[in-house]
């Protein structure tokens, strides 16, 4: 029996997983910074468009990358390298979601991030559940990222650059911070060959639920992040020196 994806008003909880369909959990509610940290815990988030209903999805695939699997591309750390860009976290994240709703994306149009989402999303930023790695030349934010932080996970929502593989950079910043910080997973959300060269791989939605079911601590931290790329470059070049082995 096929059950058509159901609306949900207030307070309601999230349909059970036999209940979803395909990707689609569920339409409806909103953002309250209470829904969508049920909703991180739950393996879910809102994808949806301007003129759409909130449609809340959970990919089936799950594309993850556990940061000790990380593969660096040869071209990228010898951009690394060069120390040519300045990169901070949790400095400018309304600048990183505003730039990540307005950059143009290869092969896409339009955007998903609303303007109600970038005004959530602010919120769970000035909670403390999201967070941003942001990358700069001269002075000017050239690339970055920005996602949920849930202790031993963090889910990318999405990523920007302005200058050629700052958003890469960034990546490899947010993966040197988990290495140091003890996340043990970096969600991707959905495969693609771009994230796919880091060393990202799939996983059945079951076996990522299980995990979120039996790892997520009761309280969620909420500390503002610092980079310290040097400690960051150390850990990088752990991982760089094993695979070039």
């Amino acid at each position: 029996m096929r059950y058509l994806p159901l609306w949900i008003w207030g307070d309601e909880p999230f349909p059970p997983e036999w209940m979803w369909q395909g990707w689609v959990v569920a339409y409806g509610g909103d953002l309250s910074p209470k829904r969508l940290l049920t909703a991180y815990r739950e393996g879910i988030f809102p994808w949806y468009s301007e003129d759409e209903p909130i449609r809340w999805c959970s990919p089936d695939p799950r594309a993850i990358l556990p940061p000790q699997k990380l593969h660096i591309p040869r071209r990228l750390w010898r951009e690394w390298k060069k120390r040519s860009f300045n990169i901070t976290a949790d400095t400018v994240f309304t600048d990183v979601i505003w730039m990540c709703s307005k950059v143009p994306r290869p092969h896409e149009k339009g955007t998903w991030i609303t303007k109600d989402m970038i005004k959530a999303y602010i919120e769970f930023y000035e909670l403390g559940y999201a967070h941003s790695v942001e990358v700069w030349q001269n002075g000017n934010l050239v690339g970055g990222l920005y996602g949920v932080y849930l202790g031993p996970i963090f889910v990318g929502e999405s990523m920007f650059h302005t200058e050629p593989n700052t958003s890469k950079l960034a990546f490899l910043a947010l993966c040197g911070y988990a290495l140091l910080n003890n996340i043990k997973i970096i969600d991707c959300q959905v495969i693609s060959e771009h994230l796919s060269q880091f060393g990202v791989y799939p996983i059945s939605r079951k076996k990522y639920l299980a995990w979120l079911r039996t790892k997520l601590p009761k309280e969620i931290p909420t500390h503002r992040w610092e980079l310290d790329i040097d400690k960051i470059h150390s850990a990088l070049l752990e991982i760089w020196d094993r695979q070039d082995e």
